[in-house]
C-alpha cells in the first residue's frame, strides 16, 4: 500500500534568495488522486501545523490545514486553506514546480489570487510585483509567463476548474487524517 510521503516546499525569489519554507508536507499517493488531478500530473500535498521558516529565519507554525496543488508546466500553484468558514484558496503566481527528491521548489512572483469561501476573487500584491520586476530585472519572457500564469489561474478560478473543488480538498485532508496524519 502506498503511503503519504513527507516533502519540503521551498519558495524563492527571482534573485535566488529563499522566500519561505514549509518543512512538513505529505504528498498524496498518485492512486488516491482524483482523475482530473491525475490527468494533469498534479502534485497534491497536505500540511497541518507545519513549521514554516521565513527568509529572515523567523519560524512559526501554521494553524490552518492546507492542501497544496502544483501542476507541472503551469506558472502558478494553489493552496486550499481549510477554515471554519469554508475553503479559502490562496494562489501564487509562480514558476512551475521543480522536484528534486522530496523537495519541491518554485520562484514566487508576488502576484496572488485569493478566492474566498463565498466565491469572491481578489488579485493582490500587484505593487510588490511591479517593485520586484524593476529590482530583479525580470526579462520580457518572465513578464509574459507571469501574466499568462495569472490569466490561466483566473480562468480556472472563475470556471471552478481543477483544483478549485472544495469537496476534493476536504476529501484529501480526511484521507490523510484517517491514515494517522502521517501516511
Amino acid at each position: 500500500m502506498e503511503t503519504f510521503t513527507p516533502h519540503v516546499i521551498k519558495s524563492f525569489k527571482h534573485d535566488g534568495h529563499l522566500h519561505r519554507m514549509w518543512l512538513e508536507n505529505w504528498l498524496v499517493p498518485e492512486r488516491l488522486l482524483h482523475e482530473s488531478h491525475r490527468a494533469e500530473s498534479m502534485l497534491v500535498l497536505i500540511n497541518s501545523q507545519t513549521k514554516i521558516v521565513e527568509a529572515d529565519g523567523k519560524e512559526w507554525v501554521s494553524r490552518i490545514p492546507g492542501v497544496s496543488f502544483f501542476i507541472p508546466g503551469q506558472w502558478f500553484n494553489v493552496v486550499a486553506l481549510i477554515e471554519e468558514a469554508g475553503v479559502r484558496y490562496y494562489c501564487n503566481v509562480a514558476s512551475p514546480p521543480y522536484v528534486n527528491g522530496r523537495v519541491i521548489t518554485y520562484i514566487d512572483y508576488d502576484l496572488d489570487v485569493i478566492r474566498m469561501p463565498a466565491g469572491d476573487v481578489h488579485v493582490v500584491d500587484r505593487e510588490e510585483y511591479e517593485r520586484h520586476k524593476l529590482a530583479y530585472h525580470y526579462s520580457t519572457v518572465v513578464e509574459s509567463k507571469v501574466e499568462q500564469g495569472l490569466q490561466q489561474l483566473l480562468g480556472r478560478v472563475t470556471s471552478a476548474k481543477a483544483p478549485f473543488r472544495d469537496e476534493l480538498v476536504l476529501s484529501y485532508y480526511e484521507q490523510w487524517r484517517e491514515r494517522g496524519a502521517e501516511g
